[in-house]
């Protein structure tokens, strides 16, 4: 059963937690077993699991790859949103979490964050869970 999730972010860049669509596609599932695959369909944006429990680790991550992949730079897109690419690239397109219980399982301090690098947009997110 293939789901789809739509996503507003409201900065160029941000990390949106999205536990709570996880745990809803999951629970609208039927299955208490199995492997969520979330997906992201865009080329500058991106999902990733890391650390919830303290704000600036995201807020960290941002900056590293802000300090690493520089807004502007002798990139030859016309678009001018190179850096949201090799942002998304870097972090990735999907990621696959176990579900048991009906519920994810993730790390105590982990939750899975939407990752907009070329907003404010309206996105999509598809979940399957399998």
């Amino acid at each position: 059963m293939m789901q789809e999730v739509s996503i507003r972010s409201r900065n160029r860049e941000e990390f949106i937690n999205i536990d709570s669509q996880i745990r809803d596609v999951i629970s609208r599932s039927g299955k208490e077993e199995g492997v969520l695959t979330v997906f992201v369909p865009h080329t500058t944006a991106a999902v990733t699991i890391n650390e919830n429990a303290d704000p600036m680790v995201v807020r960290d991550i941002l900056y590293k790859l802000g300090d690493l992949i520089p807004k502007r730079d002798k990139y030859r897109h016309m678009e001018g949103n190179s850096d949201a690419h090799l942002k998304a690239s870097l972090c990735g397109n999907s990621e696959r979490i176990l579900a048991s219980g009906g519920r994810p399982v993730l790390g105590t301090w982990q939750s899975v964050y939407f990752c907009e690098f070329d907003g404010p947009r309206t996105r999509r997110v598809i979940m399957r869970m399998d």
